[in-house]
């Protein structure tokens, strides 16, 4: 049996655990705890700091899958995400609250090699990034929305079904801005649908004056650093570069669901 000191001593203890608890619940009210997640690779910090509910699901996925928001890295890069806004071929917003340029690790250093080069050629001018990674539920969109025969579509958009190197994180479109900010004339808009947006038919349409050799100058400028950094061009839209073939995307990276 305790005596009367020994049961006012066991009270201290209690009342300071009580008021401990007390504290920590009024804490936790005032300052909610901030989540974070790992950063991606090669983005020079383990954490992310921003709350998770900031992040859109889309962008957590890919950090999840290891892919690297190319400002993260870079900033001088500038991005203008279209599919997050009305300015595409669809006149609608597709990718929603994901309006970030996130590659593979490895295209990503690729791209700001070519940001570097182009720098050296011309100190003023940047990289203006239009798309880069995309999920296949996007590419199922963007394909659908063709009204055209199949044959027709893969000149404009891959099948969701054998995927895009976008899809992989191994694509990007991208233009130049000048030292003001404004884009080069690349003599047609992102997302033109059309022989004017071809490179192979560059010389053809200086030829018929419906190119300008300027304009034709300018995409050989984005060409010549996207190629000296690894990435080649396809014939039909003079925007878009691929690091890999679809190949070997499929052996070297997931796809982005």
């Amino acid at each position: 049996m305790l005596s009367c000191c020994q049961k006012t001593n066991l009270q201290y203890p209690v009342f300071s655990l009580w008021l401990l608890s007390a504290l920590f619940i009024f804490s936790s009210c005032q300052f909610p705890e901030k989540k974070y997640v790992p950063k991606a690779a090669g983005s020079g910090s383990d954490t992310l700091i921003l709350p998770i509910e900031d992040i859109s699901q889309v962008e957590l996925e890919m950090i999840r899958m290891g892919l690297v928001d190319i400002q993260s890295i870079d900033t001088t890069i500038h991005t203008d995400i279209k599919y997050s806004t009305t300015e595409n071929f669809l006149k609608s917003d597709i990718y929603g609250d994901y309006n970030k340029a996130y590659l593979q690790p490895d295209v990503a250093e690729k791209l700001v090699n070519a940001q570097t080069f182009l720098k050296e050629l011309h100190p003023g001018y940047r990289l203006l990034v239009f798309d880069a990674a995309r999920t296949v539920s996007a590419q199922k969109m963007l394909w659908d929305s063709l009204k055209m025969p199949a044959r027709e579509k893969g000149k404009f958009a891959c099948n969701p079904q054998n995927g895009s190197l976008h899809n992989f994180g191994a694509a990007v479109d991208l233009s130049i801005i000048d030292d003001k900010g404004k884009e080069l004339d690349m003599g047609c808009p992102y997302d033109y649908f059309g022989p004017l947006a071809y490179p192979v038919m560059e010389n053809q349409l200086i030829s018929d004056s419906t190119l300008t050799q300027q304009q034709v100058d300018n995409r050989k400028l984005l060409r010549q650093v996207m190629a000296k950094s690894g990435f080649f061009n396809i014939q039909t839209e003079w925007w878009h570069f691929n690091s890999c073939t679809r190949t070997e995307a499929m052996e070297r990276y997931e796809r982005i669901e």
